[in-house]
């Protein structure tokens, strides 16, 4: 809302050359700014003031800035501030939240010794603010189904590629396993092997226990006393 008032009083500030009236433009509860410039060599120790005129020949003081007056001091009345710059020449006038009855002929203006003399004349105007109405928002869905968020995009690349991660581990973890089994079974069947290969089948151990009995019966008897 206040860009929207700084753009309107860019666009609506304008100067009637003729009178020599400056036009200003202001929002209802808006703020506007005027300066008026002078002389600072001749007006710097002159009482300077703002006032609203009724008239022709009278204007009615609103607010004035004393002599002396530090730049960064204002003086106030109401919504209406001043501020006098001695060192510039630059009187400044701000007023506040505008009312539709602050619209006028306006002055600024210098006085000393009884002589009063015109900075500058500034015609106010106030334009009623304009309300702004937000439109229910349309689902996302009407003006169009397959839109998908920026960061949506991301989260769902994420999730794929987290979801292809967790498969080739489990890929290679039952790669592995099927791996160490089929060693294990490999080594089984190589030691079952060997071991058939090393003891004797027992046909053979029977032969060869039939020969031992033999061959003692055999000593035995030649032993034996004649």
């Amino acid at each position: 809302m206040e860009k929207l008032t700084h753009l309107i009083l860019l666009l609506l500030s304008a100067s009637c050359a003729a009178d020599n009236v400056t036009l200003v433009y202001g929002v209802e509860g808006g703020t506007i700014s005027i300066n008026c410039t002078y002389n600072p060599r001749q007006q710097r120790w002159r009482e300077k003031s703002w006032c609203k005129q009724i008239d022709e020949t009278k204007c009615q003081h609103v607010v004035s800035a004393h002599r002396f007056w530090l730049p960064f001091l204002k003086n106030r009345n109401g919504t209406t501030a001043i501020s006098d710059d001695v060192h510039k020449g630059v009187l400044t006038v701000t007023m506040k939240r505008l009312k539709k009855q602050d619209a006028g002929l306006y002055q600024c203006r210098t006085d000393f010794l009884g002589e009063t003399n015109t900075l500058q004349k500034v015609q106010v105007k106030v334009l009623t603010a304009v309300l702004e109405t937000q439109m229910p928002e349309e689902p996302r869905a009407v003006h169009s189904i397959s839109s998908i968020h920026p960061e949506a995009d991301f989260t769902v690349f994420y999730v794929f590629g987290g979801l292809l991660a967790v498969k080739l581990v489990v890929a290679v973890l039952i790669f592995v396993i099927s791996k160490s089994g089929k060693n294990r079974e490999t080594e089984e069947n190589n030691s079952s092997l060997n071991e058939q290969r090393v003891l004797p089948f027992p046909g053979d151990l029977v032969k060869h226990a039939r020969d031992g009995i033999s061959s003692s019966s055999r000593a035995l008897l030649r032993a034996e006393p004649r």
